[in-house]
């Protein structure tokens, strides 16, 4: 490989002679450009391309096929005129179109103008000495990279180290702080190395601090050690000592002012260890720029740290590529051990630290030595990893390392909101805690848009690591464990009668329980209990009596479900997919959350008559002919959708929120009692199969506007004719959207009233016109008519929508546009279309 350091010289001193020799022979040369003035010009500039072209040539053939990348430099000339001959430089040519070596000068500077250089014009204003300060910045840049090479073993390096590299954006005159986050062994600290390395060199001074957590905590003297060797290695100065931690951030702030440096620090834990090393931007020259690697996104949060940048864990391709290297020194698994690799490389999940200890673990060993090592792995975690992982773990508060074990034990794949619930049964505060575990990448939160949701995950290196953490409290004894997912060893448990006052959590999926004897002592401290798809028939609640959360989803045998009147703490209950045909809650008063979606051969539901804790009640998919909810004061959600019949009238549901009361074939009897419900927010009626004729006059509905705290409101029918004017009285509507209402003639003429309206559709109707006050809606953002048919224009007033940004008219009559539409100043989106 060449010598950066003497390539560097080489282009410094040819750049710098050859503008040298310029300005020399510039200032020799008449200011008259004609004649031979001309000629000496053109002459020079033709010596340097032709010269420059040999010197291409002939480093190439002695090289043995290595190429070398020219740079030219427009010094008073342009780029153009060079390539096309034009200018002073054409002038020049037509005088000596009969020179005998005319074309070779003419094809060696076209060759150098199409290559990618300086012009001195362009780049810094026509200053000389930035000028050449330029080139060599940029050349040296060029000449590291060449000479840098990357471990061959850094799979998928290169590309994350361009992304450091861009977030550093090394161009920016300012101090730039970049964290580097990611779980533990999922290479912060290599790609933190690889940038240190490949960038250093264009900084006057540098500095790698590693392992900042490990020493700042090993001894009081810590963070003191930690600024010693930071001002040693900047400074180049091995005898600077500190005293103490203030007198350190002093020196750094007092002696890093006047050079611009690259500082690293590695693997942070602590906002003490940034304020320490780094304590602000101005302790250090412009220019500078500072990377910190670390587990926890909060630390950096808290630090002011902008710029953040994810390691993500390797590919599927880059952990194959990465296991071959170490294992079998190439890009790819040898033959006849492809299988057992990809089983490796599942275990490690895409971590590079385990697929390295595996890797070179396994390098040279035998087939059956391969076999038993993939076979321990299935029972037995690699502990080197998980040492290293536990680090996080450590970390945490005490009631945070509780929660990671529940979700590592139990919860990991649940919906957040379940998890929630869960973990606030045993009185943790859960939204905090989840929140806490997600930034120090012990968790990670998945969104599923088609369902809505967000799901809890976890690294299955970590599920291990907190599975180990719970087993080796008491590794031969598991009835001693606070949390049980072992279906062999809860099944041993509740036979044997071997339960403790230990165990809080039980998940178990996929063997009957027998409700009699030794169960009772194992499950009297019990707070969650998930048997999800288990193969239970019949469930006895006496045997839980103090049980908070019960998950039931998908039992499909379950045929009979009891609940004692002393199961008094119960708060949450799913039920959701199950079979049951009679449901009695009424010795569970203090219920919260109910889960009955998709319960088809439920018919009939008992709830306590007083529910004054439940919030939520999801009966959706369901075929119950009746639904008495009792005094339940406090729901705010009830979820009705594809519910074929419909809730008895209560005048207590004082604060429903209701997303769904679709198919609700039986309105009749229900419009009555939907006007007191004073407090709801959103009510969606659409989508009935049948409707009872005496909705299309609405008559039960001639009161709406008592809903003063209605926000949304969404009509669907073929058999509305028209709205009650009490619709404009509901003065918080901010969505009013009428779809397919073929039989709707007109709007309110009062509509203007509903003056926080911000959206207004309709779809399919047989309005003519608009009434005159809906020129009146001052908030009114958006405005959607859509197959309108026989609507034929516009109230002349629409200009006075201020609002206003979106206007569609799909397929109407109307052909002009008022003239005052111009007058919407905020309107992005006009779509007309037929």
């Amino acid at each position: 490989m060449c010598d950066p350091a003497k390539h560097m010289r080489l282009v410094i001193v040819t750049v710098i002679h050859l503008l040298q020799t310029q300005e020399a022979r510039q200032r020799r040369i008449s200011d008259d450009r004609r004649g031979s003035g001309g000629f000496l010009r053109l002459r020079w500039n033709v010596a340097v391309a032709t010269k420059f072209k040999a010197f291409k040539s002939s480093y190439v053939a002695e090289s043995a096929g290595r190429s070398i990348l020219p740079y030219p430099v427009f010094y008073d000339v342009e780029p153009t005129e060079v390539r096309k001959q034009s200018g002073a430089v054409g002038e020049a040519f037509s005088k000596h179109t009969n020179h005998e070596k005319a074309d070779k000068w003419r094809e060696a500077l076209q060759e150098a103008a199409d290559l990618a250089g300086w012009e001195l014009k362009n780049t810094t204003d026509g200053h000389e000495a930035k000028f050449i300060q330029k080139i060599v910045e940029e050349i040296s840049l060029d000449l590291h990279s060449i000479s840098f090479g990357f471990d061959e073993k850094l799979v998928g390096m290169e590309t994350r180290v361009k992304d450091a590299v861009s977030f550093l954006e090394m161009g920016s005159d300012d101090v730039r702080m970049i964290g580097i986050k990611g779980m533990g062994g999922g290479g912060k600290t290599t790609l933190a190395r690889a940038v240190f390395d490949q960038i250093s060199f264009r900084f006057e001074g540098k500095c790698f601090v590693e392992n900042v957590r490990e020493v700042s905590n090993a001894s009081l003297f810590g963070l003191k050690s930690l600024q010693n060797q930071l001002l040693s290695d900047v400074l180049n100065d091995k005898g600077i000592s500190v005293s103490g931690v203030y007198e350190g951030k002093s020196m750094i702030k007092k002696m890093m002012r006047g050079r611009k440096v690259l500082l690293v620090l590695d693997d942070v834990d602590h906002t003490d260890q940034l304020e320490a090393l780094a304590g602000e931007p101005n302790w250090f020259k412009a220019g500078s720029r500072i990377i910190i690697t670390t587990r926890d996104e909060q630390m950096l949060v808290a630090h002011r740290v902008k710029r953040i940048l994810v390691v993500n864990l390797l590919s599927f391709e880059e952990a194959v590529c990465l296991f071959s290297r170490y294992a079998f020194g190439k890009e790819m698994p040898i033959r006849g051990y492809e299988e057992k690799s990809v089983q490796v490389i599942s275990y490690a999940a895409g971590l590079p630290l385990t697929i390295k200890v595996l890797g070179s673990f396994l390098c040279g060993k035998s087939e059956l030595e391969w076999i038993d090592a993939i076979d321990r792995l299935k029972t037995i975690p690699l502990m080197e990893t998980l040492k290293k992982l536990e680090l996080s773990y450590i970390g945490l508060e005490e009631d945070y390392k509780e929660i990671f074990l529940d979700v590592a034990c139990i919860l990991k794949g649940e919906r957040k909101q379940f998890v929630i619930e869960a973990l606030e049964s045993c009185g943790f505060h859960a939204r905090n805690g989840l929140r806490v575990l997600e930034q120090k990448f012990l968790i990670t939160i998945h969104h599923n848009s088609s369902y809505n949701y967000k799901y809890v995950f976890m690294h299955d290196h970590l599920v291990e690591m907190g599975r180990n953490i719970v087993r080796r409290l008491h590794p031969y004894k598991p009835n001693e464990h606070s949390r049980l997912w072992i279906d062999m060893e809860i099944e041993d448990i509740l036979a044997n009668d071997l339960g403790t006052e230990a165990t809080r959590y039980i998940q178990f999926s996929t063997r009957e329980l027998n409700p009699e004897g030794g169960e009772k002592k194992v499950l009297n401290k019990l707070r969650f209990l998930d048997l999800s798809y288990s193969k239970l028939r019949t469930l006895d609640l006496g045997i839980a009596p103090n049980l908070e959360i019960l998950s039931l989803s998908g039992c499909v045998d379950l045929v009979e479900f009891h609940i004692p009147n002393g199961c008094l703490k119960l708060r949450s209950l799913d039920l959701s997919n199950v079979k049951l045909r009679i449901l009695n809650l009424q010795s569970a008063p203090n219920l919260e959350l109910l889960n009955l979606r998709n319960c088809l051969d439920l018919v009939e539901l008992h709830m306590p008559a007083r529910c004054v804790k439940i919030t939520s009640i999801d009966i959706t998919n369901s075929k119950l002919r009746t639904l008495d909810i009792g005094l339940t004061p406090n729901l705010k959600n009830l979820d009705l959708s594809e519910y074929s019949g419909l809730p008895s009238r209560n005048t207590n549901i004082e604060k429903l929120i209701s997303e769904g009361l679709c198919a609700c074939t039986s309105l009749e009897t229900f419009s009555e009692s939907i006007c007191e419900l004073w407090r709801l927010r959103k009510l969606k009626l659409k989508g009935y199969p049948e409707v009872p004729k005496d909705l299309d006059q609405l008559e039960y509905l001639e009161d709406l506007g008592q809903l003063e705290y209605l926000k949304k409101l969404t009509l669907s029918s073929t058999m509305i004719k028209r709205l009650p004017h009490s619709i404009c009285m509901l003065k918080h509507l901010q969505s009013l959207q009428l779809i397919s209402c073929w039989l709707l003639e007109n709007l309110p003429e009062d509509i203007g009233r509903l003056e926080c309206l911000e959206n207004l559709t309709l779809s399919s109707a047989k309005i003519k016109h608009l009434p005159d006050s809906i020129c009146m809606l001052k908030r009114l953002k958006s405005l959607q008519l859509k197959f309108c048919w026989l609507l034929e224009k516009l109230p002349e007033d629409i200009g006075r929508l201020e609002s206003l940004e979106k206007l569609t008219l799909s397929c109407t009559k109307i052909k002009d546009l008022p003239d005052s539409i111009s007058m919407i100043k905020h309107l992005e989106c006009l779509q007309l279309n037929h």
